[in-house]
């Protein structure tokens, strides 16, 4: 049995050469926010999920992304409201949210 149903990692890489990285389009923001959502919804723990901060995901023209663990299912996130979906449908439903998935 898993320890978390669902393991979840954002790019929040930083590049210093002023190149294209998730950290540019606010991928700091998005992971403090799904942390945080979760967390209010009772969904963040043992048995539940955990989001953590990962490295460069080497795919920078597609960010800002996360990828879901065990499914290895990668999205693209542009707001908070594409946070939500992922919460709603993924999360509580366990239907990916097509129109995100790179």
């Amino acid at each position: 049995m898993a320890y978390y149903k669902y393991h979840i990692f954002f790019c929040l890489n930083q590049r210093d050469d002023n190149e294209q990285c998730c950290n540019n389009f606010g991928a700091e923001d998005k992971f403090n926010y799904m942390k945080k959502k979760l967390k209010s919804l009772n969904l963040y723990g043992v048995n539940m999920c955990r989001v953590n901060r990962a490295g460069c995901f080497n795919r920078c023209q597609e960010g800002p992304l996360l990828v879901i663990y065990p499914e290895e299912t990668w999205y693209r996130c542009i707001d908070n409201e594409d946070i939500d979906e992922i919460i709603t449908q993924h999360i509580n439903n366990g239907k990916k949210v097509k129109r995100l998935l790179i």
